[in-house]
């Protein structure tokens, strides 16, 4: 082949490997995305008298669907495990959830099982792998007590009430309500969307005079309860994925008791739904994984029925283990 020859082949080689790059998909260079997230949700103890028959812990079919309705599966976390046992589960699901109940938040069981859990993740995101945390109501105020390292709450009674969100500034930049239609972000601030079932919460003067709190978590929103407190009633962590509502976003399209105010209308079903998808898509972004396909399967709550409670609680049904 002549000098010309060669030259050509290789300026036309060259200009094929270039169109060939650019007309690969962008999505290849992409962060990694797992579409098959497992959440993690620790079981809550049994503290009613007319559950204790069932089980010692459980968790309500309401959570299960909510985080199911988002895109991902559950799996139950009981809490009489060895720390082993908890980081190897630790290294199999991509997201951790800490629902709603009762139980004391620095001695308990529930407290002990989370903290270990806390730390891996904080471990774990400050190595670049991607854990995210969720917390409802007294998950939330877990989330305040694992970061604090101290019990702040106090009565900021909201029992059986749905409200409007006060927005911060910071909830207009955040990451959680950053995908939400503005229609839906002037209805969050203007009509009852959030049911609130709670007696104890943080005020959101101890969140600001608290440094650990404050420079850890962003105020997304606030409310103002029976007593007139103002508290604290959204946050989303600053440099880690961690996430907290005092409301429960998950009755608004799976619990139904006509005796409590959970929001149905049309804009509290989208609230529910986007927030479940946001947090689904955070898992997403978690690449644990379980060892074998057979481990999986056996780890998920699909192999447990639940109990049918809605004729003595406020939950249609429950998981008990």
């Amino acid at each position: 082949m002549s000098g010309r020859g060669f030259s050509a082949y290789f300026y036309l080689f060259f200009t094929c490997i270039i169109c060939c790059y650019e007309a690969m998909p962008a999505k290849l260079f992409e962060e990694a995305v797992n579409d098959r997230p497992v959440i993690g949700v620790l079981t809550q103890i049994v503290s009613d008298d007319v559950m204790k028959p069932f089980g010692r812990t459980y968790i309500p079919d309401s959570y299960v669907n909510y985080i199911e309705s988002g895109g991902s599966r559950v799996m139950p976390i009981r809490l009489t495990l060895s720390t082993a046992e908890y980081k190897s589960i630790f290294k199999k699901i991509n997201g951790l959830f800490f629902i709603g109940g009762a139980a004391d938040l620095k001695t308990s069981d529930f407290a002990r099982v989370a903290k270990i859990f806390y730390e891996l993740a904080l471990t774990a995101n400050d190595a670049g792998d991607f854990f995210p945390i969720w917390g409802t109501c007294m998950g939330m105020q877990l989330l305040t007590v694992l970061v604090a390292g101290e019990n702040l709450l106090t009565q900021t009674t909201a029992e059986n009430v749905a409200l409007p969100l006060n927005l911060t500034t910071e909830a207009h930049s955040s990451r959680m309500f950053q995908g939400f239609p503005k229609e839906l972000i002037k209805a969050l601030t203007e009509e009852p969307l959030t049911g609130n079932f709670h007696n104890f919460g943080l005020t959101v003067k101890t969140f600001q005079e608290s440094e650990k709190l404050s420079s850890f978590f962003s105020l997304l929103s606030t409310n103002i309860a029976e007593n007139g407190a103002h508290f604290v009633s959204t946050i989303e962590g600053k440099r880690y994925p961690f996430y907290g509502v005092q409301w429960h976003p998950e009755v608004n399209r799976f619990q139904w008791d006509r005796k409590l105010n959970f929001p149905h209308s049309s804009h509290a079903v989208q609230l529910s739904s986007l927030l479940a998808e946001f947090f689904i898509n955070e898992g997403r972004r978690s690449l644990h994984h379980f060892d074998s396909p057979e481990e999986e399967d056996s780890s998920l709550i699909y192999k447990f029925t639940p109990v049918y409670t809605a004729n003595f609680t406020a939950y249609e049904e429950v998981y008990f283990f």
